[in-house]
């Protein structure tokens, strides 16, 4: 019996279930059109501006990829809004737009889907109130949702207790949009998806080792209280990864 849970689980990890599809009904080829590239957002909703890192300085590629580590403890010392903004641009920002469905981001995607959403849970950034929000890539701008009580103990509780979210400037939460991608592939769309959020994930790892901040990514937390803090309703829109950021100590 183990052997079959095994050999059931192990087949998300191949491509096997492409040569089943037709594609020819998928929703892109029944001319149905694209989700938009961004997750909606009231007009009224409070919207910062997100200022240039132009002064943070030329990076080195080779010691950021040879420096690359996940770092899980930081020091108090608040991250600064600029290098915020690099981080964001680094891991989801535009290139260009190319429609209302697509566009050319910082990172690959299949199809050019980016099925991903940035949240962000801020305790220590200069110049923003604790609280959760999100990344507007097309404006490049920040999107307060909301703040609640003890934000500190609730992502903390959200990853099964693991400690360094709670002494971090800022966890990047990331959460799938599935039907971007099942707009496009259909079944064959999730396992695309989790290869998406590695892209992500890797290029934050290098652009943290590049400006001297730290970060750890996290896979293990708990699916409903993410995305219960988060507000989202979990079965159109659920976290799929975590990683916590803050100054070095």
């Amino acid at each position: 019996m183990e052997n079959e849970l095994l050999k059931k689980y192990r087949s998300f990890l191949k491509d096997s279930i492409r040569k089943g599809i037709d594609f020819s009904k998928t929703d892109q080829h029944r001319g149905i059109a694209p989700p938009p590239i961004e997750k909606p957002y009231p007009k009224d909703a409070r919207r910062i501006n997100l200022p240039p890192f132009t002064d943070l300085g030329k990076f080195d590629l080779k010691d950021a990829i040879r420096n690359r580590e996940s770092r899980r403890s930081y020091s108090s010392g608040p991250m600064t809004v600029e290098d915020l903004s690099f981080l964001l641009w680094s891991t989801q920002g535009i290139r260009e737009k190319l429609d209302s469905g697509h566009a050319l981001r910082t990172v690959p995607s299949a199809g050019c889907r980016h099925a991903l959403e940035t949240y962000l849970c801020v305790l220590n950034i200069q110049g923003l109130d604790q609280g959760i929000y999100r990344y507007l890539p097309l404006e490049h701008q920040l999107l307060f949702e909301f703040t609640v009580e003890n934000l500190k103990g609730r992502i903390v509780q959200a990853v099964f207790g693991q400690p360094y979210p709670g002494e971090a400037a800022v966890t990047f939460i990331w959460t799938a949009i599935p039907y971007r991608m099942e707009w496009r592939y259909g079944f064959a769309a999730h396992k695309v998806i989790a290869l998406d959020a590695g892209h992500v994930c890797q290029n934050l790892y290098l652009a943290c080792e590049a400006i001297g901040v730290g970060t750890c990514a996290m896979a293990a937390y708990d699916q409903e209280e993410i995305d219960d803090l988060l507000r989202i309703d979990g079965n159109d829109e659920f976290t799929i990864y975590l990683a916590s950021v803050g100054k070095k100590r």
